[in-house]
């Protein structure tokens, strides 16, 4: 992933977080990094459950429901899971050199 895609990621993070805690960005409170992971995962679940809801809705036939935009929002979710799990390979990453310091 390129810098400028990890920066982007981290600002979204930091949104999020804001938007979760009710912080405003001028606020310059300190951003909880729990809440911010939260809010990443919750962004993730709705990202996928909105896609499998309108595959379900092309499934079904319902009106309004093109094809197109069902695998745009399928592949979307996709690439927001795949995103999830590289930050959890990293967060796990760390967490394992981190604790392989010697003191």
């Amino acid at each position: 992933m390129a810098i400028q895609g990890i920066e982007g990621v981290v600002q979204q993070l930091a949104l999020g977080a804001r938007q979760a805690s009710g912080v405003s960005a001028e606020g310059g409170a300190q951003l909880d990094f729990a809440a911010a992971l939260k809010s990443a995962l919750g962004q993730i679940s709705d990202v996928q459950q909105s896609a499998r809801q309108q595959a379900q809705d092309f499934s079904l036939g319902k009106s309004g429901v093109a094809l197109n935009d069902v695998m745009i929002d399928l592949q979307k979710s996709s690439v927001s899971m795949q995103m999830g799990i590289q930050v959890r390979n990293k967060l796990v990453q760390a967490y394992t050199d981190i604790m392989n310091m010697q003191v």
